[in-house]
């Protein structure tokens, strides 16, 4: 059975509370939008911090971009959003906010495709950078397109990150998963020594994904060198 309005309406005030607690986002910074059915979208308002967000607040919107219900303005990522949605037929929700050591590394220009963490491996594959685009913008969001159907995370150079999820959930925790992975790189690359996973154990792997039910496959697979 489909899930109800209402119901995805209570899961993104839910994850936005969750975005802003942990701190991925600042302010009105971030948004959160799940696929309704075949032609609507319901997203995040613009100008809302996304700690204190109400259901009543969030938007629904056809695949063009035109408000079909709601009394907010949509968030002014609207487009990237649509442009997910229009090429992953898959995708059910995209999460975007400012994790701040994954941001870290996408102000630094390094992305985080490095074979290291099992579980970042199974859930992600490898997290590109793509190049900066104006906010608001189709600069923000074509070169993102191109990796779209290998990956389900993405950095933003000196932006943020996008994930891509089956569900609201399932995009908010792989926010959590990327968020998770910078940090452990960050404190393996302060001590001194990241050591890569090799070819044979991360090929094991990438065969356990279907196994461990990754609903939104990341194709795009992790360095191993």
């Amino acid at each position: 059975m489909a899930q109800s309005i209402t119901a995805m309406r209570a899961e993104i005030v839910e994850a936005g509370r969750r975005l802003w607690s942990r701190g991925y986002v600042a302010a009105h910074d971030g948004n959160i939008s799940a696929r309704i059915d075949a032609r609507r979208v319901l997203i995040t308002p613009t100008g809302v911090s996304k700690g204190f967000m109400k259901p009543a607040d969030l938007i629904v919107v056809d695949l063009e971009g035109k408000p079909l219900s709601g009394t907010r303005k949509p968030s002014s990522e609207l487009s990237l959003h649509l442009a997910i949605y229009r090429e992953r037929p898959d995708a059910g929700s995209v999460c975007h906010a400012h994790p701040p050591i994954a941001t870290g590394f996408a102000v630094a220009g390094l992305p985080l495709d490095a074979c290291i963490l099992p579980e970042v491996v199974i859930a992600l594959g490898s997290i590109p950078i793509i190049p900066y685009g104006t906010p608001g913008t189709a600069e923000l969001y074509a070169p993102l397109l191109e990796r779209l159907k290998e990956h389900d995370a993405f950095l933003l150079a000196n932006h943020g990150a996008v994930t891509v999820g089956a569900d609201i959930y399932n995009a908010y925790y792989k926010m959590e998963t990327l968020e998770h992975f910078a940090q452990i790189s960050l404190t393996a690359r302060q001590i001194g020594r990241v050591r890569v996973l090799s070819e044979t154990e991360a090929e094991s792997l990438y065969a356990l994904r279907e196994r461990f039910g990754v609903t939104v496959t990341a194709r795009g697979k992790a360095r191993k060198r």
